[in-house]
């Protein structure tokens, strides 16, 4: 199976310019290592439908992606493959009411979502 974390394709670079000069300073680093944005595939573009199961999410008041991700996958580090699968990013883009769609199998998920990159 796949490397689960979101990181292990991201471009990574590090940032020392002049204007984080002073806060780096205050905590004795040079430089900070900074993940870049990730261009991703539409998950309708690279997932078989009928190869996946969807499970219905009415978002409501306390709902988060890492405690939807713990309850269905059994890891909340999990999270961003339901804001991915759904085109959400972060929670902020889901309304009150809104239906977020989890995706099952994950080896499926995982598969689509590493093999479309």
């Amino acid at each position: 199976m796949a490397d689960n974390s979101r990181y292990s394709n991201v471009p990574i670079r590090t940032n020392d310019a002049e204007i984080y000069q002073e806060l780096l300073y205050k905590r004795h680093i040079r430089k900070v290592k900074q993940y870049m944005s990730s261009d991703l595939a539409s998950p309708n573009k690279v997932i078989s439908k009928p190869s996946i199961t969807e499970i219905k999410h009415i978002w409501k008041t306390g709902d988060r992606y890492f405690k939807l991700a713990y309850k269905y996958y059994g890891d909340s580090e999990l999270w961003w493959l339901i804001a991915w699968y759904n085109e959400k990013p972060t929670e902020s883009h889901v309304a009150l009411g809104d239906i977020v769609i989890i995706p099952i199998p994950l080896t499926t998920i995982l598969s689509a979502y590493y093999g479309g990159q």
